[in-house]
C-alpha cells in the first residue's frame, strides 16, 4: 500500500522578495491572529505586515537574503525517504511559503498514495503551530476530495530518541569544555498568555521537556533555565523573558538551546545567535554560546522515523 510521511512547517522565505508573502500569510492565519471576521483579520494582518517587513528583510539580509530554515528541510526529507525505503515517500508542506499544501496532495493524488502520516515539526503542542499545519492540510484535502487515511502526531517532546538528538546538540556546542562552568538556558518561542488561558498546552508541555532534559543532561551543568524569545506587541506573553534571564546570569558563563525549534531559522541564527550574543554582551554575561537545532542530523532522523513507526 503506497504511503507518504508529510513534514509540516510553517514555512520561511526562500528569498528577500518572499518576507512580505510570509508576514501576509501568517498574519492572516485565524490560528495567529483570531478575529472572528475574516475581512477585518486581512486588515490588521496588512498592517502588522508593513510594519514589520522592512525590519525583516533587514534580518534575513544577514543570513544570506533566505532562510536556512528551507534547505534543512530539503536534506531532512531526502534523509527520511532514503531512510524508510520501500514505497513510503516523503514530502514537506509548508503554512505560510511554498511548497504550499495544494501542491503536496496534488501529487499525494496522482501517485494514488493511501496512507498518509503528518508530522508536524513541532515537539510541543500548540494550536497556533500544530494545529495550524494539520488544519490547513485537512481543509485543502476536504476542498481537493483526497480520502487517504490519515494519521497524524500532535507533540513528540518526549520522544527519547528525538531528545537523543537535542543531547548531541548540546554536547556538540560544549565540546571539549566543562560543563560545570556553564548555566544551560533553554529557550522556547513565546506565546501570548490568553492562549494558554484559553488551555493550549503548549507551556505545560515545554516545561516537561525541560524537566525530561533535566533528568538526561541536567546534572552536567552548573543550573537549568527557561525563557521565552521572540514576542511582538504589547500584549502579555509567556515570562520570564530571554532578556530578563540573561540579566540574571550576569557574570555567568551560559549555553542556550531552542527548546521549541528544530530547525535552525531566522529565530535561531539570527535573534540567538546575533541580537541576543550582543545583548548578553551588555548584560555582562560571561560567555555566551548557542547550540544547532537538530536540523538535518543523522539522529534527528532516526528519531522521526521512530516517531512514523509508533503510529503504524
Amino acid at each position: 500500500m503506497p504511503q507518504a510521511v508529510v513534514l509540516l512547517n510553517m514555512g520561511a522565505p526562500h528569498n528577500l522578495e518572499e518576507v512580505e508573502l510570509f508576514l501576509r500569510n501568517m498574519f492572516n492565519d485565524p490560528h495567529i491572529l483570531p478575529i472572528k471576521s475574516a475581512l477585518l483579520r486581512k486588515v490588521v494582518a496588512s498592517f502588522i505586515t508593513k510594519m514589520r517587513v522592512k525590519e525583516a528583510k533587514k534580518s534575513y539580509e544577514e543570513l544570506g537574503g533566505k532562510s536556512p530554515l528551507n534547505d534543512y528541510t530539503r536534506r531532512l526529507v531526502v534523509k527520511l525517504e532514503r531512510r524508510l525505503g520501500g514505497e513510503t515517500i516523503v514530502r514537506a508542506a509548508m503554512r505560510y511559503t511554498p511548497p504550499f499544501v495544494h501542491g503536496v496532495i496534488e501529487e499525494l493524488m496522482e501517485r494514488e498514495i493511501d496512507e498518509v502520516y503528518l508530522i508536524p515539526l513541532y515537539p510541543h503542542y500548540s494550536i497556533t503551530t500544530t494545529q495550524s499545519s494539520l488544519d490547513d492540510f485537512y481543509g485543502e484535502a476536504k476542498k481537493m476530495r483526497f480520502h487517504a487515511r490519515f494519521y497524524e502526531v500532535r507533540e513528540f517532546y518526549d520522544n527519547e530518541k528525538f531528545n537523543d538528538a537535542v543531547v548531541e546538540r548540546i554536547e556538540e556546542a560544549l565540546k571539549g569544555e566543562n560543563f560545570k562552568e556553564y548555566d544551560l538556558l533553554f529557550s522556547a518561542h513565546s506565546l501570548p498568555k490568553r492562549f494558554i488561558e484559553m488551555g493550549d498546552p503548549y507551556l505545560e508541555e515545554v516545561q516537561n521537556h525541560v524537566e525530561l532534559l533535566k533528568e538526561r543532561i541536567g546534572w552536567r551543568f552548573n543550573s537549568i533555565h527557561l525563557a521565552f524569545q521572540s514576542k511582538i506587541g504589547p500584549i502579555q506573553w509567556l515570562e520570564p523573558s530571554l532578556d530578563e534571564k540573561l540579566a540574571q546570569l550576569k557574570g555567568r558563563k551560559v549555553l542556550v538551546y531552542p527548546i521549541s525549534f528544530v530547525l535552525d531559522n531566522s529565530e535561531t541564527l539570527f535573534e540567538l545567535h546575533k541580537v541576543y550574543r550582543e545583548r548578553a554582551r551588555e548584560l555582562g554575561v560571561q560567555e555566551y554560546r548557542v547550540a544547532r537545532c537538530p536540523n538535518d542530523s543523522n539522529t534527528f532522523v532516526e528519531a522521526l522515523v521512530d516517531i512514523y513507526e509508533n503510529t503504524l
